[in-house]
Formats: structure tokens, sequence, C-alpha cells
């Protein structure tokens, strides 16, 4: 209690934002989260009227096209914010000849949001298969250099990046370095909450669904719906701490099935503006949802 005392007097101008990754699912109209007869280029709009913040996934699908993103940018008002997955092409399926022509079409495609500063972050995802080899850490320090002038946010899932060199380095380049909330699986990487971009500190819950992680099914791997102590614990353990040491966060649930994310996320966001961390926002008290 005394810890979120200290907390609450500190953060007075502290900003977190919390939402989810993704926002257009289909079944989220079935859970209850959407309006029934919900169309899927209706759901932004729905979706922005509850959060202040999303992460665009299907950038990491497909490159990203200025029209599109602007279509999109179009549909929310001008203080939301939008974080967007770095594609695949660049993170999991990289071409060596290629990846420098494809950084420059992300670059173009995603213009409209750093032209109005509604890009908070462009995620840099790697998979688990992505360890500290010598071959990776060139890779991705010449990835970063390509990158440079974009707010990037690195996620690791190896735990073989856990060296004060990896931070130290990323702290060097104002480089985010993503603390997420997984299974305690052999050789994943660890919940930290280490800061390395006094900017921004960036948070993901992937859930705790450990038989599902590695099953292949999606759906499975996402499973989860957490527990009040659990998303306390966090807030006690490793928010208030990150919040103290830079100037903004951003927190997101990837939980997506059976509308878990968003009923998880809206609860966080009431447990922060109780600790005093953030103020009572109206996606906080939204339409109902149950």
């Amino acid at each position: 209690m005394e810890k979120a005392r200290d907390s609450k007097r500190s953060l007075q101008t502290a900003r977190i934002l919390v939402g989810t990754s993704g926002y257009s699912y289909t079944e989220w109209v079935t859970a209850g989260v959407y309006a029934p007869g919900t169309k899927p280029g209706q759901m932004l709009g729905s979706y922005a009227a509850m959060f202040p913040v999303t992460e665009v996934t299907h950038t990491w699908y497909q490159m990203p096209k200025a029209d599109a993103v602007e279509r999109l940018r179009r549909q929310v008002p001008a203080e939301f914010l939008f974080s967007a997955l770095l594609t695949r092409t660049l993170t999991h399926e990289v071409d060596r000849g290629q990846w420098r022509r494809e950084v420059a079409r992300y670059r173009d495609g995603i213009a409209p949001l750093l032209q109005t500063r509604q890009l908070v972050a462009v995620l840099a995802q790697f998979g688990e298969d992505f360890d500290r080899s010598l071959e990776h850490r060139q890779y991705l320090a010449a990835l970063l250099d390509e990158l440079a002038g974009m707010p990037l946010a690195v996620e690791f899932r190896h735990d073989s990046w856990v060296h004060g060199r990896v931070s130290a380095e990323l702290e060097r380049r104002k480089v985010t370095l993503v603390s997420v909330d997984a299974p305690p699986l052999p050789g994943f990487f660890p919940s930290l909450s280490v800061v390395t971009n006094p900017e921004l500190f960036y948070v993901r819950f992937h859930g705790r669904n450990a038989p599902g992680w590695r099953s292949g099914s999606l759906v499975q791997q996402c499973t989860y719906d957490y527990r009040d102590e659990e998303l306390q614990e966090w807030i006690d353990d490793r928010i208030l701490s990150m919040a103290e040491r830079a100037r903004c966060g951003v927190v997101f649930f990837t939980n997506h099935p059976f509308g878990h994310a968003v009923r998880n996320a809206r609860r966080l966001g009431e447990l922060l503006a109780t600790a005093g961390v953030v103020e009572k926002r109206r996606w906080m008290s939204a339409a109902s949802f149950t």
C-alpha cells in the first residue's frame, strides 16, 4: 500500500495507455464487445470509443500501404495512437538480399501515422528461434540502423537475449525493450521490468496457457483470462517501477479469444486508476462488457 501511495505522488505526469493487440475479431461481436451486427469495417471506430491505443497486427502479415493506413487513421480521434507490428519479412522470413528494400516499403506504408504523430511504436517481434547468435546480432543491428528515426520497440522470445550488453545497446539507441507476460516455458524470454528508452516502456500480456503456447494453434496459444491478482502483481512488481523511468507507457493484451483481452485490458486500467497511476478515462466507462 505504501508503495502505491509513493507512486501516486511521483507519477502525476506519467501517461500509461492500455489496449489490445488487434481490434477486428468477428467473435468479439458474439462475446459482446461490439454491438450485434457490427461489421469488420466498423470495428475500429467502436474500439476507439473504449481504448486510446491499439496494436495494428495485420502489418505483420502484409506490408502496410499508405492509403489503407490513412483510411484507418481517419476512423479514430486525432489523439488515438497506434503501435504497428513490423512485417514478418523483416523478422521471421528475412530475405538477406531484399530486406533493406522491405524496410523502405514499410516506411512508405506507415508514413501517415508518422506524419500525424499517431505512431507510438513500430514493434519488431522476433520468434523463439531468433537467438543471440552472431548472425542474428549483426542483422538486428543493421535492421535498427535502417529503421532509425522511427519509434522502435523490440520483443525477444529467446532467453539468450537476457544480457547486459543487449540492454545497454538498446538504451544507447533509445529502442524500447518489450516486457512480456507469458507462460514460463524453457528457453522463453522471461518477464522483466527493464526500461531502455526514457520515452516509452512497452508491455504485452500473452496469457499463461502453457499447453497451448506451442500447440501450433493461435487460438489455443492466446486463450487465457487473467485474474485480478495476476494483474495487480504486475502493477506492484513491474509497471509502477517502469512508469517512474519513462515518460509514457503502453500495455497490450494479445489474448483475444472470447473477448478476454478486452475484459483484462479494461480491468487493468481500472486497477491502475485505483492506484492513482492513471486517471479514469472514457474507455474505462464505455458500454458494458460482461
